[in-house]
């Protein structure tokens, strides 16, 4: 009876952490959203930052969203930031995390930003890292929390 309840309890917590972990995306999620981004911006560049914006055409799934700036260093496209400044944004901790996005965004080429970040609805920032590219006259990147 003893060794049942132990497994038991075993695939409770396992299945407990499986619906945890779907709640958020993840490192191979995140990347294949912004290839798909980068696709949209190419084919259809308003389109596809009013799709990012509003998280139409399959560009939100959970925690994950597609988001750019212009070449003023503007946000184009983000669910609540469309105008403010990227360029200048900070993580929680003082990173210039925009001013890194810009700097390593490279046409044809994904990098990737660390920083810290509350989750969506949380207050506390966790680590999070976003994949960034460059798209014409867009920095455009896809961030998932580790």
């Amino acid at each position: 009876m003893k060794r049942l309840f132990v497994t038991g309890c075993a695939a409770v917590l396992l299945s407990a952490g499986s619906v945890f972990a779907a709640d958020f995306g993840t490192a191979g999620e995140a990347k294949a959203m912004l290839e798909k981004a980068v696709a949209a911006v190419k084919a259809d560049k308003a389109g596809a930052l009013a799709n990012f914006t509003s998280g139409g055409g399959g560009f939100k799934d959970r925690d994950l969203y597609p988001f750019c700036g212009g070449p003023d260093g503007n946000f184009t496209a983000h669910p609540k930031l469309v105008g403010k400044s990227l360029k200048e944004l900070k993580d929680k901790s003082g990173k210039a995390l925009g001013e890194e996005m810009y700097k390593v965004a490279a046409e044809g080429k994904i990098a990737e930003v660390a920083y810290k970040w509350p989750r969506p609805d949380a207050t506390d920032p966790v680590d999070k890292v976003s994949y960034v590219t460059k798209i014409g006259d867009q920095v455009c990147a896809v961030g998932y929390y580790k």
